[in-house]
């Protein structure tokens, strides 16, 4: 529902909300920069102002509690005003406790809606819903430029029958609506028809210009749909209304709009914690279902380790690749293992058919698992939108944080993940590219086993190994699989991993976040099973920090 504003509006509308709010003990507000929300908690009631292009209007609803995310500035509102002739409205808030000012400035201009909150009489921009505009700056921690003012005449309602002949008079009638706008003030294309229609359009003004608090508001009936006003214009449709709170209420309701005060419990970071689980919710499906369309022929990879065995004098040793005739006279050619004996490849098609086999027998249960809950998290998100479910229905029903979620504030501030191999040793994953640098050169040792997807943008993972040698091969390829799954390749059946000691990994001068080049590098195959996330996730980590 779109509501256009003028400074007729605006500036009664400003004097209502002086007259109710006046005094009040204000608990906190809350900036909802998703929906473009601004929500005022008071003691006994919700100042909620909606502020994006397709549904700016302010609205009352009940107390609601706020959350502990929301702006708690325990002040006092000691006026609401507006300036003259502008489309701006300026709360000015006095601490309880104190010295302190704070202002919060709503701006209602068109497509630009925004909501700013200064402090000191400096104005000192603290906090603001939008920071982008195209028109002037608005920068945290520098003093709020507000819009420019209109600089058009009669704001005080005195211009003269004379003053007004000269502006409107010898202008051609299809031009006047135009040229009112452009240089009287308190007119907008809201009102320019009523006054160029009147047969008196000076007197209109001036009684809209020097007009006090009036009595009641309208609801008028237009062609961009109900709009609320302080005055009822001649020859339009109208609905009576108490006041501009009640007329604003009247639209909403004609609109057939639904701001169900359920809605508005949940707060920015309840909304956020649902929108990441109906992400998680929607990758898992497409994760499960492109690693069953992707599995591996498991008939083919035994057919290849029987191969392997039969042709087993044909394999020079420390191969890469060997090119073998098969059963039925076709020749193929089979990537291999150079550290690993012809017997030990067949065996590695050996266990990657055995993996797809029980990746065919257990995916098909999972995605459907994995259906259920997406549905029930669009069903929650769906909920939270009309206003069926509140916050506490929502906290119950969403799932637990993932790992990389669970951590503490120190936990979190390491530019890595911790797991724990079957094994008992420690891995390390990096969280992004520009953590990449640090995990590898900053806290890893030089025998470590560095490890990276290849060919794919990914996570650079460390494996501590503090002993001589290589590291055994089953936690070795656990390493490799959580690089895959912190990559690129993570939906893959299987995928190449690139390892090599940490000490042989360097980074050229000037190169970007995370990239480096490693050498004397072996490469292994995995699989990205995404269930090595839970069960090597190291639960200990966090308690031992």
């Amino acid at each position: 529902m779109t509501i256009r504003w003028d400074a007729l509006l605006t500036r009664h509308l400003a004097a209502e909300l002086n007259d109710t709010f006046s005094g009040a003990r204000l608990r906190a507000i809350r900036l909802d920069g998703r929906t473009r929300d601004v929500l005022l908690f008071f003691r006994d009631r919700t100042l909620l102002w909606r502020l994006h292009p397709d549904r700016g209007y302010p609205l009352l609803r009940e107390a609601i509690e706020p959350e502990s995310t929301d702006l708690r500035l325990r002040s006092r509102v000691r006026s609401v005003h507006a300036p003259d002739d502008e489309r701006l409205l300026n709360f000015e808030l006095t601490r309880e406790k104190g010295a302190g000012y704070h202002e919060l400035i709503v701006e209602v201009l068109g497509t630009q809606m925004n909501a700013i909150v200064t402090e000191g009489q400096e104005r000192t921009v603290r906090h603001a819903l939008r920071t982008r505009d195209g028109r002037r700056p608005i920068r945290i921690g520098h003093p709020y430029l507000p819009p420019p003012p209109t600089d058009r005449k009669g704001i005080s309602g005195d211009l003269s029958s004379d003053d007004w002949e000269s502006i409107v008079g010898l202008i051609p009638a299809p031009d006047r609506p135009r040229a009112i706008v452009r240089k009287i003030a308190w007119t907008s294309p809201l009102n320019t028809k009523a006054l160029c229609d009147a047969e008196n359009g000076h007197a209109l003004w001036r009684g809209w210009a020097k007009a006090s608090f009036p009595k009641n508001a309208w609801v008028l009936a237009s062609e961009q749909g109900s709009q609320p006003y302080p005055f009822r214009l001649p020859d339009s449709e109208a609905v009576v209304a108490d006041n501009l709170l009640d007329a604003f209420r009247i639209a909403v309701e004609i609109a057939d709009r639904n701001d169900a005060p359920a809605a508005l419990t949940i707060g920015p970071g309840l909304l956020a914690r649902l929108e990441e689980a109906v992400t998680r919710a929607d990758r898992r499906v497409v994760r499960l279902q492109a690693q069953l369309d992707q599995r591996e022929e498991p008939t083919q990879l035994r057919a290849t380790g029987d191969l392997i065995l039969a042709r087993y004098s044909e394999i020079p040793a420390s191969a890469t690749t060997v090119t073998l005739t098969d059963f039925v006279g076709e020749v193929i050619e089979i990537a291999l293992d150079p550290a690993q004996a012809p017997h030990d490849n067949a065996a590695r098609f050996y266990d990657r058919a055995a993996r797809s086999e029980r990746a065919a027998s257990r995916l098909p249960g999972l995605i459907e698992q994995a259906v259920t809950e997406q549905d029930h998290m669009q069903a929650l998100l769906s909920g939270t939108r009309d206003g069926s479910i509140d916050a506490n229905v929502l906290k119950a029903s969403l799932p637990t944080a993932p790992p990389s979620q669970r951590r503490g504030d120190q936990e979190a501030a390491l530019p890595y993940r911790r797991f724990k191999t079957t094994g008992g040793l420690e891995v390390r994953v990096g969280r992004g590219a520009r953590h990449n640098d640090d995990l590898t050169f900053h806290h890893s040792a030089p025998n470590d086993i560095w490890l990276h997807a290849r060919h794919s943008a990914g996570a650079h993972v460390i494996l501590r190994w503090p002993a001589s040698g290589n590291p055994p091969a089953r936690d070795l390829e656990e390493a490799g699989a959580l690089a895959a799954l912190h990559s690129k390749a993570r939906t893959s059946a299987t995928a190449p991993v690139d390892w090599t000691l940490r000490k042989h990994v360097r980074k050229p001068r000037g190169s970007k976040p995370g990239s480096v080049v490693p050498d004397r590098v072996k490469t292994l195959f995995v699989e990205p099973d995404e269930m090595l996330l839970e069960r090597l996730f190291d639960e200990g980590a966090e308690a031992s920090e």
